[in-house]
């Protein structure tokens, strides 16, 4: 079992005492970077990881989804070059309003554009890998937002990873009584409000104290961890959504969350498993695990990650060369 890169980090860089293109080369992964215009004319950044060696066996595509206020670089892509290490080419974006996209810090009115711009861009990279089968990972809004661009997909898709996706609010996360009640008329009247809206987002989110303090580090992190009031709504719905449509789901399927998550609600998590009509789905709550893989103890984030590579790779030789893809389904 190989180490995940976190475990090279510290406290003030994902890449410990390299630069980028040292830690690149070190872990022997060739990145591209690029820009494309969604349809709606706005920048949104993308990412590429593959294994650097041109005789290297690549077993799959991995489409990634990262999480409110995270972003594809940073913290998110160790796992991305974990996974390309592991024989998969990867691929990410920024979601808009996140990183290096452009669009409104941290607002998400509507769920949908933000689906569009992932089947988009998923789509290009799919069809420049026509012969490889071709995975979702989401983390956290990422799992949420994976679920909704495979139901707006479906065709071509050899899997889905759910790594503690917001299929519901924690109770010990959500807006205190009364707030949540009067959520809707917030939203409506005062949309941008961010005041007691939410708790801490990256505090509840990683259990180890350097990994929060490298998370707040990243030079392109939201000044505020506390999603808008419309945003919070539009969340809220979301996991409405996934819950609702859970049946609806018939590829590979795996499911990781932490017990201990007080973000996104692990019984959620596994209401979305329960329904699923996958007839290949895997279940795994991790005791002890809060919300971030990525931010626990290194013994428990290695157990969980290997559980997704293995799982990945074994999805990968079982399935069948892609049939196609894109279009609403």
């Amino acid at each position: 079992m190989s180490s995940h890169p976190i475990n090279q980090a510290s406290k003030s860089s994902p890449f410990g005492n390299l630069t980028l293109e040292e830690f690149y080369r070190q872990h022997h992964i060739l990145h591209r970077e690029s820009f494309m215009l969604n349809k709606h004319n706005m920048k949104i950044y993308t990412q590429t990881w593959r294994p650097a060696s041109p005789s290297a066996t690549v077993h799959g595509l991995v489409a990634m989804i990262h999480g409110y206020v995270s972003e594809s670089s940073w913290v998110f892509q160790l796992t991305a070059v974990a996974i390309a290490e592991r024989g998969f080419v990867v691929c990410a974006l920024d979601l808009r309003g996140h990183g290096r996209s452009e669009g409104r810090r941290g607002h998400i009115a509507s769920i949908g554009p933000l689906v569009d711009d992932c089947a988009a861009f998923f789509d290009s990279a799919r069809s420049a890998h026509p012969h490889l089968p071709a995975f979702l990972y989401g983390e956290s809004l990422g799992g949420a937002t994976a679920i909704l661009v495979y139901l707006k997909q479906k065709a071509g898709w050899s899997g889905l990873v759910l790594n503690g996706a917001m299929c519901g609010v924690s109770a010990r996360f959500k807006p205190p009584w009364p707030l949540e009640k009067f959520l809707p008329l917030a939203a409506h009247v005062a949309p941008n409000w961010r005041v007691a809206v939410t708790k801490s987002l990256v505090h509840h989110s990683y259990r180890e104290k350097w990994v929060r303090e490298l998370v707040r580090r990243n030079p392109r992190a939201q000044k505020s961890e506390h999603p808008p009031a419309a945003t919070a709504l539009e969340l809220l719905r979301v996991c409405d959504e996934v819950k609702r449509r859970g049946s609806e789901v018939a590829a590979p399927l795996l499911v990781l969350h932490g017990e201990r998550d007080s973000v996104c609600d692990a019984a959620s998590a596994e209401l979305v498993y329960e329904r699923a009509g996958s007839q290949d789905k895997t279940l795994t709550v991790v005791p002890g695990m809060g919300h971030q893989l990525i931010g626990e103890p290194t013994e428990t984030a290695d157990l969980g990650f290997e559980i997704i590579f293995s799982w990945l790779e074994e999805r990968a030789k079982r399935a069948s060369p892609p049939s196609g893809h894109g279009g609403a389904a």
